[in-house]
């Protein structure tokens, strides 16, 4: 069973004091008049979703650093000091709270005066482990802790809220405009362009809504089952039914009932595919879509870009991803 590398309370505690002693030893500032050496934003991002909308809205105004390095799994980040230095000299630090508890423990201790945490920038909601649920009740069975054969695990700002609001491009829009007015805030000499590269990028997340809305309107079924329940706000977006082997939780172990609920389901709703993803374990899914003779494909939560991402960057990954929905649920 994998289990989550969590940073032991007393290791952070230790990095984290290391970490403020190095930025006290090099003169770091969180005042946002006092950038980098080369005159840009200094914005440290905590993974790759905030990594992209620091880039595409700061574009040459700043140097963006991202906590969470390519081929990563975010939860199972580990700080090291000197990373946690960086976050205390940052001039802007952007983060999504409830994803990475050693990032949110560090940022509250950094005290940075520019902090962004993206989930205040629009609305969080709770899903289990399926979304839309089902008129016959197999999908509130699943339930969303032991009941469904996995762990519980707070994996949300607060209680039961799921975090992966990026995979909406409505939400991520919302919060693309709160972290354009943030930039701005930090750095108004460069504020008109934040703007600009904000309003831009939400007219692209814009046609990406559109898209899917589109793409997703007529299928021949409405349910996919995916590894880990993360795609809970695309799935209500666009009426869609999420049945995840495992919670929200994409570490966490599926029990045999839950394995045959699944095989039940599929059969059911006339699912066609099972999803994996690029950064955690696929031999779960696997191993389901062989027992049931189905085919597995990728629907990736863009936690971070590899080499096993169909797709460079966040909108190429999500058209990648409805073309996937689209095969596997039969549009029309």
């Amino acid at each position: 069973m994998n289990v989550r590398r969590l940073i032991p309370p007393t290791a952070l505690t230790g990095a984290v004091a290391l970490g403020l002693v190095t930025l006290s030893a090099c003169g770091g500032t969180s005042d946002a008049a006092d950038k980098n050496s080369d005159g840009k934003l200094g914005v440290v991002a905590s993974f790759y979703p905030m990594q992209y909308l620091a880039e595409q809205i700061g574009g040459g105004h700043v140097a963006v650093d991202t906590l969470t390095k390519p081929g990563v799994e975010p939860h199972d980040l580990e700080l090291k000091p000197r990373q946690i230095g960086k976050l205390g000299e940052a001039d802007v630090i952007l983060y999504l709270k409830g994803v990475q508890p050693a990032v949110d423990d560090a940022v509250q201790q950094a005290g940075v005066k520019n902090t962004v945490d993206a989930t205040t920038l629009t609305t969080l909601e709770e899903h289990g482990t399926e979304t839309g649920g089902h008129e016959d009740g197999h999908g509130a069975e699943a339930g969303h802790g032991a009941e469904a054969g996995h762990e519980g695990h707070d994996h949300g700002s607060e209680a039961g809220a799921d975090p992966h609001i990026w995979l909406d491009p409505v939400k991520y829009a919302e919060v693309a405009k709160g972290v354009g007015a943030a930039f701005a805030k930090a750095d108004p000499a460069h504020a008109a362009d934040y703007r600009k590269n904000t309003d831009a990028l939400v007219k692209k997340l814009g046609d990406l809504n559109t898209a899917f809305e589109t793409g997703l309107r007529n299928t021949a079924t409405k349910t996919f089952i995916t590894t880990h329940a993360a795609f809970g706000y695309l799935a209500e977006r666009y009426g869609l039914e999420q049945e995840g082997i495992s919670g929200i939780d994409p570490e966490a172990e599926p029990s045999p009932a839950r394995i045959k609920q699944l095989q039940d389901i599929a059969k059911q709703d006339k699912v066609s595919t099972v999803f994996f993803e690029t950064l955690a374990s696929d031999k779960t899914a696997r191993t389901l879509a062989t027992d049931t003779g189905l085919k597995t494909d990728v629907l990736d939560p863009l936690e971070g870009i590899t080499d096993r991402s169909k797709g460079a960057d966040y909108l190429e990954v999500m058209q990648s991803n409805l073309a996937a929905l689209k095969k596997a649920l039969g549009a029309k």
